[in-house]
This record gives structure tokens, C-alpha cells and sequence, in this order.
């Protein structure tokens, strides 16, 4: 079949493929994307098309399975207009966290011992000012002190401001370098 010859008698079916579509869809506008794909679909696929077969059942066949396809593919959708469900099942790249772990572990060593000792003790181990005092044989006051300079030395280190999200991969480093460590007072 020429090719003249198969585009009139494709367009000659639009009325019944749009009224087939209707009896499917029962919606207007997704029956008007339901014949325009199949419109395109055939129009695409005209060569396989068989010279004197019956072109309206072909383009009935394509309609149809384009609909149950369709719908097959939309029962594994859920519609998320405002990207809530998005939100919730993104997931940051593993590689962020590893590259902000490293970056941790350089700049904690560059700490003196006596403050990588406090961040530690309360933020990685979760012990309270009081048990690390008495750990370390220094007041409370000493250790408040060694974990906020060791925070700021990192947090300046990482070149971290306080607006700067932190993620890290584990809770344990990101007790040591976060404001109150786990700490309740």
C-alpha cells in the first residue's frame, strides 16, 4: 500500500478509533492521548503493516493493547503531584557521606589529643561531662570547654558554617561534631 493511500485511510478511522477510545477510557482528554498514540504507533510501524489486511481491526488491536498497557504500567505508578512521596524515598548518594567522613577523619587528627579525647568520650561514646571528667581526672568545666573548641576547630577545619547541612554515614561521627552531642545540659 502507497503511502498516500495508507495515511487516508488512517485518517478515514479516526471517528471510530475515538469513539472506541471513549468506550475505554470513559474520559475525554485520555481518550484523545490514547488515539494519538496509536495514531503515532501506527504511522510509525505503517511498513509492517499488511497491504489488503483489514487496517481498522490492526489500528483497533494497537488501540486496545495500548490501553491495557497503559494500564499495566499505571497500577505500578502512584501519582505524586506535589513530590512528597519523591521526597521520601530520594536517598543521597553513598559517596557524599564517605567524602565528608574522610574529610572528618583528616581534620580530627589534626586536633590535640586532649580534645579528640572529649569529642569522644561525649560525643562519639554518648558519656555525660561528668563521667568524661572524671575519665580524663579534669572539672566539668574543662570538658565543656575541650568539646567546644574541638567542635569549632573541626567545624573550621571542614570549612563548615552553622547554616551548612552535615551528613554523615554514621551517627556516632555525627554526635561528635554536632552542637550538643547528645548532651541534655
Amino acid at each position: 500500500m502507497k503511502r498516500d493511500d495508507a495515511k487516508a485511510e488512517l485518517i478515514g478511522h479516526m471517528k471510530v478509533l475515538r469513539a472506541f477510545a471513549m468506550s475505554l477510557t470513559r474520559n475525554s482528554a485520555a481518550a484523545d492521548d490514547l488515539v494519538q498514540d496509536t495514531v503515532l504507533k501506527a504511522w510509525s510501524n505503517m511498513d509492517r503493516f499488511e497491504e489488503g489486511s483489514n487496517m481498522r481491526a490492526w489500528l483497533f488491536t494497537i488501540l486496545r493493547n495500548t490501553f491495557y498497557s497503559n494500564r499495566r504500567k499505571a497500577s505500578r505508578e502512584t501519582e505524586d503531584v506535589d513530590g512528597v512521596l519523591t521526597q521520601k524515598l530520594a536517598e543521597k548518594p553513598a559517596h557524599d557521606g564517605r567524602l565528608q567522613l574522610a574529610d572528618f577523619r583528616v581534620a580530627f587528627g589534626t586536633l590535640p589529643p586532649e580534645q579528640r579525647e572529649v569529642l569522644m568520650l561525649v560525643g562519639a561514646m554518648q558519656y555525660s561531662y561528668e563521667e568524661a571528667a572524671d575519665m580524663c581526672g579534669v572539672k566539668v568545666g574543662t570538658i565543656k570547654s575541650r568539646l567546644n573548641r574541638g567542635r569549632e576547630a573541626l567545624a573550621e577545619a571542614m570549612r563548615l558554617s552553622d547554616d551548612d547541612p552535615f551528613e554523615m554515614t554514621d551517627a556516632a561521627t555525627h554526635a561528635v561534631v554536632s552542637a550538643n552531642g547528645g548532651q541534655v545540659g
